[in-house]
């Protein structure tokens, strides 16, 4: 049985290791569950393995803001310091508090 134990955490700001995107992690996937159309439209040179966690990103780049689903080996820690701008964090996080954001500290 395959046991997948992830590197990062909900609420952690992460940048893509290849793209110029950043994001604070909402959820997370122990090893690949989205498409197989999803995994396949993904260039085959940097086609991430499935037998990994996946992040659920509330994600943003310089021109605007999405969801994102990547694999554990292309994200790396922002240690920035600086808030994730997209409009779904402060609402399920509130402000970004030592680094990371806190569900518990979300407005309601």
């Amino acid at each position: 049985m395959l046991s997948a134990s992830a590197k990062f955490q909900i609420g952690q700001v992460v940048k893509h290791r290849l793209y110029p995107f950043r994001g604070v992690i909402f959820d997370i996937d122990p090893v690949f569950s989205n498409t197989n159309e999803w995994w396949e439209s993904i260039p085959e040179e940097v086609r991430p393995r499935k037998d990994q966690p996946f992040y659920h990103l509330y994600a943003e780049n310089e021109t605007s803001y999405y969801t994102a689903y990547v694999s554990e080996q292309n994200l790396v820690l922002d240690d920035s310091g600086e808030p994730v701008d997209h409009p779904d964090v402060l609402e399920s996080f509130g402000e970004l508090n030592g680094g990371l954001y806190h569900a518990e500290t979300a407005l309601h």
